[in-house]
């Protein structure tokens, strides 16, 4: 949600003739992930071929499209799936293109990143989403009810027994919350309801426990 929330605030440009300009590049990397499908997948983000070759020639092609784009920052979600010598080209693409690479990823990370020194001193700097409790764990799911999920009518989920259920169910964590009431909102209307009911809250959230 983080990673979305600062992408769409620098939306690609497009003008006529020209290749896109895309300041902020986002992708999901697959489990195991070589050096071929990392470029796979940024190239393929960018709304261009892959194209065969070797993984030197595929690996020029990728830097010259990051560059013809105008990235200026690359997200990677999911970073402990990497294989390590794959970091060696994350690293690279860091070094050779001085653009911003984040990678994003579970406390696994911080343990695969350390295996390479060249890695973890590129990638020290590190921010966690900890988990909501009290009253800002409330504000969030105001928020998600009013501007994520905008059913029909209010569902009052900052009530003591919906926080309760949904406090009880996430443990806090916003990935979790997103997920649960995601799914609620889609049940509840699949129900026939234009809100979300604490028994539908229930019974989704008993299947996240």
């Amino acid at each position: 949600m983080g990673c979305d929330a600062y992408r769409l605030r620098h939306k690609p440009q497009q003008e006529p003739g020209k290749p896109p300009t895309v300041p902020v590049a986002y992708i999901q990397i697959p489990q195991e992930c070589s050096a071929k499908e990392l470029f796979a997948a940024i190239i393929e983000h960018l709304k261009y071929q892959m194209t065969k070759g070797t993984v030197a020639e595929i690996r020029e092609r990728t830097l010259r499209v990051l560059k013809g784009c105008g990235v200026e920052m690359l997200i990677i979600d999911e970073a402990d799936r990497f294989k390590p010598k794959t970091f060696a080209e994350v690293r690279d693409i860091f070094d050779k293109l001085e653009i911003a690479v984040i990678l994003v990823g579970t406390d696994r990370l911080d343990a695969v990143i350390k295996r390479d020194e060249q890695v973890y001193n590129r990638f020290r700097s590190c921010h966690r989403f900890g988990k909501f409790s009290g009253e800002d764990f409330q504000r969030t799911v105001e928020i998600w009810e009013k501007q994520v999920l905008k059913l029909p009518v209010a569902s009052n989920l900052s009530s003591k027994t919906m926080l309760k259920t949904l406090g009880e169910a996430t443990g806090g964590y916003i990935g979790l919350l997103d997920m649960i009431l995601r799914e609620s909102a889609i049940r509840a209307l699949k129900k026939g309801l234009p809100k979300i009911d604490l028994e539908t809250l229930k019974e989704v959230a008993a299947e996240y426990k």
